[in-house]
């Protein structure tokens, strides 16, 4: 089960949430809440808002349709800051002249996902399935690359 957070017009550019947003990827939820707890950007403390709304999240979810879901075992699975609107704006500029300029919007999605045992035991099986087609492709092409015995 996944569960998502919005933010959607935060008026700070993506590229600065997305140096935030990479600190916290992949990170279980607790880890996540103090890393943006101490961190030192201005976008921070927004960004953990969100965090804790997807929590929230989850959990009203699970209380409502009776899902089985441990809080303690959500992660960030993805957080993601896309371009929202631009603001265009003008300066001053000597001799009369203006320069214009973008205030840049974001929008930001932060989606928690559930780890559990059951799943990394899929992912193993699938990869070990994928390990042997690979064998089997390189064996072919190790054939195909030999030379030929002449007779």
């Amino acid at each position: 089960m996944e569960f998502t957070a919005k933010a959607r017009y935060m008026r700070v550019s993506p590229q600065k949430v997305r140096l935030v947003l990479d600190l916290i990827k992949g990170k279980r939820v607790e880890a996540a809440l103090n890393t943006l707890a101490f961190t030192n950007k201005g976008v921070a403390p927004s960004i953990l808002k969100l965090l804790r709304s997807a929590v929230e999240n989850a959990n009203y979810l699970s209380a409502e349709k009776g899902l089985d879901v441990d809080l303690d075992n959500l992660y960030v699975k993805s957080a993601i800051a896309n371009e929202g609107p631009r603001l265009k704006r003008i300066r001053p500029a000597p001799m009369g002249r203006a320069y214009r300029y973008h205030r840049r919007m974001s929008h930001i999605e932060i989606l928690l996902a559930e780890k559990s045992k059951a799943g990394k035991a899929d992912t193993e099986a699938v990869s070990e399935e994928r390990l042997t087609e690979l064998l089997k492709r390189a064996e072919k092409v190790a054939a195909r690359r030999a030379p030929k015995a002449s007779k």
